[in-house]
């Protein structure tokens, strides 16, 4: 005999199945909602950043050069060995890399070098200003990224605890002028959030009791520093790391100086088919930029950007040099000053043990070094200075590890690396994948221009410069003049006839 369902039951199960129904169709409606406000927010601000582009040629140097810098590119070699080399403490623009953000008031300087992002383009003078950057193969940016965020933060390991660190930092920067890397986007988020990692995780170490810890992947130790699994899908991560250089050529970091940006951001992190808005202003700034490296190019980055950037900066700086001479022997006793000095304008990204490096003796025999240079001494310069450079940053290194041991992350070990790993960070990378596949095809393109001119500058300097060469130029000027003589006799000869003709 079968069992009736009492009709209330009945009526409940149906008002159940009718409120189920009624959420989904709510929660859907409300997904398309918040889909079209972020699409309608993402395409005003695309619309107006690509109106906003000057049409005009951007591959001259400008006034004004700011460089940017794109974290773990190798941008600090380049302000270092090339741009210390080409500009004086006194045109850089006051408090590069950020301490106390960019001071817009001092409008006069040359050289702006920072982690700041395209939304810094906002407070200068924009049709004075040429951009200049270097993109880094997404997937090792990430590594990178990671490495040197733990190998900061582990310098702090020294400390007994985190209090100490803490107040030991505060009473530092209280004392010191000076810009430490905690001072700088992303690493003042980044570093501090490995640090704090770092310490929890030496003291559950140490309630657990002392043991040795051995390990041949330093990618996953979990007793010691954040496994990279867990690192790249951290809120943290997702919102500064993923995508990072994309988001900071379009001007969208969370350090942006523009009100919308962080919606814009957060509404492309959400829709991911939002990112080709995002994507093509940042190819479309690319396009606009005076010179766009790549760091895995980096003997034809680095030849490329001294005679695209450095011999505009030479010639610029020579013509600056000689007209504030000729003020200068005009007013004898006014002291010539293209812009207002700052005695804080030398404070940058790295510790007072990195700021010396790619320094020259003095500001003044500086300046003579630099009016004089040609773009085979800014080359010559730039290799003794980034084996300096490199032998600094590898002792620095290697010490910060010591403290994490056994995690000493290598290039060996990077190969490793389980390929799903891998191929989630494309995935979370995929804007700048596409950005670093385009600057790519714009690196080819003005790199073979720049050899080509290269060639033909040099065939032409041989010409001037061999023995031929110099039996062609002792003959040229007399074999111009003979032409010269015989144009004029066919002139004369013609104006005979013709008067001849008018008489007759």
């Amino acid at each position: 005999m079968r069992r009736m369902v009492h009709p209330t039951l009945k009526l409940m199960l149906l008002l159940l199945m009718l409120l189920g129904l009624v959420s989904i169709l709510v929660n859907a409606s409300s997904i398309q909602s918040d889909f079209g406000h972020c699409d309608r927010v993402v395409k005003r601000w695309a619309f107006s950043s690509l109106d906003q582009e000057i049409k005009e040629d951007r591959h001259t140097l400008r006034d004004l050069l700011f460089f940017l810098h794109v974290p773990r590119t190798g941008g600090r070699t380049y302000f270092h060995c090339f741009l210390r080399k080409l500009y004086s403490n006194n045109l850089e623009c006051p408090r590069s890399y950020d301490k106390l953000r960019f001071d817009p008031s001092k409008t006069k300087c040359r050289l702006l070098v920072t982690h700041d992002d395209y939304s810094m383009m906002s407070k200068l003078p924009n049709q004075r200003t040429s951009v200049v950057t270097i993109l880094r193969n997404p997937v090792d940016r990430v590594f990178s990224t990671y490495e040197f965020s733990i190998e900061v933060a582990a310098r702090f390991l020294l400390h007994p605890n985190l209090s100490s660190v803490i107040q030991m930092s505060g009473r530092l920067r209280s004392e010191t002028r000076g810009v430490s890397t905690l001072d700088i986007w992303p690493w003042k988020y980044l570093v501090p959030w490995m640090r704090e990692d770092l310490f929890a995780r030496r003291d559950a170490r140490i309630q657990k009791g002392s043991r040795d810890i051995k390990s041949n992947f330093s990618y996953d130790i979990e007793d010691i520093v954040m496994p990279l699994h867990k690192y790249i899908n951290d809120p943290v991560a997702h919102d500064i790391i993923h995508n990072g250089a994309t988001f900071q050529v379009a001007g969208l970091t969370n350090n942006s100086y523009l009100a919308e940006s962080h919606e814009v951001r957060h509404c492309v992190q959400k829709y991911k088919i939002l990112g080709d808005h995002v994507l093509q202003v940042a190819k479309n700034r690319l396009d606009n930029m005076l010179y766009v490296g790549l760091t895995e190019e980096h003997k034809e980055s680095a030849t490329m950007f001294a005679n695209v950037v450095g011999a505009q900066v030479i010639s610029q700086l020579r013509a600056s040099n000689t007209s504030m001479k000729s003020v200068s022997n005009k007013k004898s006793e006014q002291s010539p000053s293209f812009l207002d000095s700052d005695p804080d304008n030398n404070d940058h990204q790295n510790s007072s043990s990195d700021q010396n490096a790619g320094h020259l003796a003095s500001n003044e025999d500086g300046e003579a070094m630099k009016e004089n240079m040609t773009v085979e001494d800014l080359m010559e310069a730039y290799e003794g200075c980034i084996s300096t450079l490199r032998k600094s940053q590898a002792a620095r290194r290697t010490s910060s590890l010591k403290r994490i041991s056994p995690a000493n992350f290598s290039k060996e070990e990077r190969l490793q690396v389980p390929e799903m790993l891998l191929e989630q960070i494309r995935s979370l990378n995929h804007l700048d994948l596409e950005l670093y596949k385009y600057a790519q095809e714009i690196f080819e393109k003005r790199h073979k221009h720049t050899m080509e001119k290269l060639v033909t500058a040099e065939m032409w300097e041989s010409m001037f410069n061999n023995s031929y060469g110099g039996v062609f130029w002792k003959v040229f000027p007399l074999v111009m003049t003979v032409i010269l003589l015989f144009c004029l006799f066919v002139l004369f000869v013609n104006a005979r006839r013709r008067t001849s003709k008018v008489k007759i």
